[in-house]
């Protein structure tokens, strides 16, 4: 996490900034600032689709690859009690994590026009996911 925010971090020094420096949003945001930048951001946005894509990816991959091998054994349980609570308390986890990496994904990789999906993006991964953590554990 540090080389990841230490490489933002460098590849915004030589960005200069003008006009209305105003952020309208409840954090710092790498893709808030990168609109704020009169200079060209073409490898920042290179760099936040490449190193971005493989730290949300891979982990969600990862998770995935889990989820259905968890699936794939419990198909083979004949108890159907078995089946429906794993299935209970695997689909609410499965639920925080596209809520999390379906935002995170939908703020980093899918520009839009409208500035207050970003709002309401970056506070759901940030507020949202966070508060359902104690309910779905």
């Amino acid at each position: 996490s540090c080389v990841h925010a230490l490489l933002h971090t460098l590849l915004l020094v030589p960005l200069s900034f003008c006009a209305d420096n105003t952020i309208t949003h409840f954090l710092c945001d790498l893709t808030a600032l990168l609109k704020l930048s009169c200079s060209d951001i073409s490898l920042n946005e290179l760099v936040i689709v490449i190193e971005g894509g493989m730290l949300l990816f891979l982990p969600l991959g990862i998770i995935l690859g889990s989820y259905i091998r968890i699936g794939t054994i419990i198909l083979r349980v004949p108890s159907s009690k078995r089946f429906f609570k794993v299935f209970s308390t695997c689909g609410s986890h499965i639920f925080s994590v596209c809520l999390y990496y379906g935002t995170l994904a939908a703020v980093y990789f899918f520009s839009s026009s409208w500035e207050s999906k970003d709002i309401i993006a970056s506070v759901m991964y940030t507020v949202v996911t966070p508060m359902l953590n104690p309910l779905i554990y």
